[in-house]
């Protein structure tokens, strides 16, 4: 299945065979505990609809999104499958939560008030109580979490389907904070009422058994990146970006490349040009840092990457492997999706939410 038309000279190809080996994958880790699938900014930038359906092909029945909005394109798509949304409820909102059948996750007194408002004279509402075991942003503190067991009546009309933490410092393995935080969400839980409990993200299934608890939450290990930095990434790649040579130019006396002068070429040249930049996602940090490949040969992205056209110095290449049509990989092939994350200096996280609408998408695998 293709996005945009076949004329497009940039292609993002998403291998969804790739992103169900990697939650078979997760899976295995995790012995009886269940495996959700977190699809968050569409799917971190790959598709929330062809990702779930994928995921939920291969028997994935839980699902986590950041906001209403994207809680309910995925209801919208898929009827009966559990939602739950990491920003919690509203008073404007919460007819649409109860209504659609999501599950907010409450992350203040404030938001439990609120659901419990509602709750009044119908059947329990199901919620999941975030408690912040360190991260110092969603989630009820210590303090609340106390006044929560002095005093029970507060959740009187909400029935607590999960108890969930989330970790700081997971792709650490070293990391003591790890620790301390799986610690104080276990005593955290003894004062809560009775429920299935979730701390692991991503990296934290690779912590070992002690982390899993009930329910893991998976995103980025889904989509390729790798959970345990610094050792060999154990996930498969799920994504490829590729583009044409649109136009090649020998260059035989100094000149510049690119906007900002950026770029000089000291002696005879070859410069190839491809059609993609920042506007499809490629950062603009990668130019005079990043590379790109060609079969299997390392080519420099030289001068800036504008909003859509890239330079490359493929002066060391022969004139036939590197010519006007030629497909030229700038994510996956040779080139992990982490290490093009670390030529631009951030995340893999960030180069996948960024990969721009224009681009040509290309589905394969999946169980199509």
């Amino acid at each position: 299945m293709t996005r945009h038309s076949e004329r497009a000279d940039a292609q993002l190809t998403v291998d969804l065979d790739a992103l169900t080996r990697n939650y078979r994958l997760l899976k295995s880790r995790i012995g009886g505990a269940r495996c959700a699938a977190v699809v968050k900014a569409d799917a971190y930038g790959l598709g929330m609809h062809e990702v779930v359906s994928a995921l939920i092909r291969d028997g994935c029945d839980s699902f986590f999104v950041a906001t209403l909005d994207e809680a309910m394109a995925l209801r919208e798509r898929v009827p009966g499958v559990f939602v739950g949304v990491f920003n919690g409820v509203t008073d404007a909102h919460h007819k649409v939560f109860k209504s659609q059948s999501l599950i907010p996750v409450i992350n203040t007194l404030g938001q439990l008030a609120t659901w419990r408002a509602q709750a009044s004279g119908s059947p329990p509402h199901a919620a999941i109580l975030h408690v912040d075991t360190g991260m110092c942003r969603l989630g009820l503190t210590s303090g609340e979490v106390a006044l929560l067991a002095d005093e029970p009546d507060r959740l009187n009309g909400v029935d607590v389907v999960l108890i969930m933490s989330h970790l700081a410092c997971a792709d650490d393995a070293e990391q003591p904070m790890n620790n301390a935080q799986r610690e104080a969400f276990a005593e955290a839980r003894k004062r809560l009422p009775a429920a299935p409990a979730s701390l692991a993200n991503s990296s934290g299934i690779f912590l070992g058994e002690a982390y899993h608890f009930d329910l893991v939450r998976p995103g980025a290990a889904l989509y390729g990146i790798n959970p345990t930095p610094g050792r060999p990434n154990p996930m498969a790649e799920v994504v490829r970006l590729r583009a044409k040579i649109i136009q090649v130019r020998d260059v035989d006396r100094p000149q510049t490349v690119g906007y900002g002068a950026a770029h000089r070429v000291s002696g005879p040249s070859r410069i190839a040009t491809i059609p993609v930049g920042y506007a499809d996602g490629l950062l603009r940090n990668l130019g005079g840092r990043g590379r790109a490949a060609i079969g299997e040969a390392l080519v420099p992205i030289v001068g800036r990457v504008s909003m859509d056209l890239v330079t490359l110095d493929v002066t060391k290449l022969p004139a036939t492997a590197a010519r006007p049509g030629v497909m030229v990989d700038l994510i996956g092939g040779p080139l992990s999706l982490d290490s093009v994350a670390e030529s631009a200096g951030t995340i893999g996280y960030e180069i996948l939410t960024r990969l721009g609408q224009r681009l040509q998408r290309q589905y394969v695998g999946g169980g199509r």
